[in-house]
């Protein structure tokens, strides 16, 4: 498991680790219906299947059914309602509502969106987190998406001291950060090895200036390590890259928060129907 914890935004810690709530109507999954699963954004545990989702007009996403031991109940400060926290990592998700009569069961979760990951998979039973940088972030979600095993991407900044940066601010090089990508992945169907070595393909990892014609500190080379472990296979696979000639330029840095991109940003070449320009597949491990 990894905890997530050191990339949230101090919206998001407000919510799961200080209780707080989101105001009504404004989450994310609120008014969403796609197929799939949704996790505890602090952990990536799977909590709720997106076919037990309803529509209960309290203005926060509600559901009828968790997963199996993935949700605990204590009675809140208040002393009078049930919260609901993650069975993993404790984090706050909301409360649970029962005797209302909105479905047939009965019961109503009624949880943050802030406190919830959602991906389209509906099979899965954990997930880890990965977060890269390498120019460009709208080409390394190109490549990372057509890889098996890859539950969902999400580009943005981080690295740098600026909260809530925009893009344009980001483009300055003022703000410190990096354009950066974050990898939700399945480790029963690929590795965290597998997606460094997968990074170090689809860019050059030897540019010291930015990636490709984009040129500047945001367009670094970054793996961003969430604990010892994968700074470790990191460290072991650019050690293989040197002994094959590469003069990796490559950082490691700890994990710092991670800043969502603007929706203009997300999936860009998918939308545009476009192909990255500074971006490219090259097999570099025996």
């Amino acid at each position: 498991m990894i905890l997530k914890t050191a990339s949230l935004s101090d919206i998001v810690l407000s919510i799961v680790k200080d209780k707080g709530t989101e105001k009504p109507y404004t989450g994310e999954y609120d008014n969403f219906d796609e197929t799939g699963t949704y996790l505890c954004r602090q952990c990536g545990l799977p909590l709720f299947h997106a076919q037990t989702k309803f529509h209960s007009g309290c203005g926060w996403p509600s559901f009828d059914e968790e997963i199996d031991h993935s949700i605990v109940r204590k009675i809140d400060s208040d002393g009078n309602r049930i919260e609901i926290l993650c069975a993993r990592c404790q984090a706050h998700l909301g409360h649970v509502f029962e005797g209302e009569g909105l479905t047939k069961k009965n019961i109503r979760h009624c949880v943050n969106s802030l406190s919830l990951d959602f991906i389209s998979d509906i099979s899965v039973n954990d997930t880890e987190e990965a977060i890269f940088a390498a120019g460009c972030f709208w080409g390394v979600e190109y490549y990372f998406r057509k890889l098996s095993g890859v539950l969902k991407t999400e580009v943005g900044y981080t690295g740098g001291h600026k909260k809530y940066p925009s893009y344009q601010e980001v483009c300055t090089g003022s703000t410190g950060h990096y354009e950066s990508i974050r990898v939700l992945y399945d480790p029963a169907k690929i590795s965290y090895e597998e997606l460094c070595k997968y990074f170090f393909e689809i860019h050059d990892p030897t540019q010291k200036n930015g990636q490709g014609p984009d040129h500047g500190a945001q367009y670094l080379s970054v793996i961003f390590y969430y604990n010892e472990d994968q700074r470790k296979t990191a460290m072991s696979l650019i050690g293989q890259l040197r002994q094959l000639g590469y003069r990796v330029a490559t950082k490691l840095l700890p994990v710092s928060s991670f800043w969502r991109g603007e929706a203009e940003h997300q999936d860009y070449y998918e939308k545009m129907g476009k192909q990255p320009y500074c971006h490219c597949y090259e097999k570099k491990f025996k």
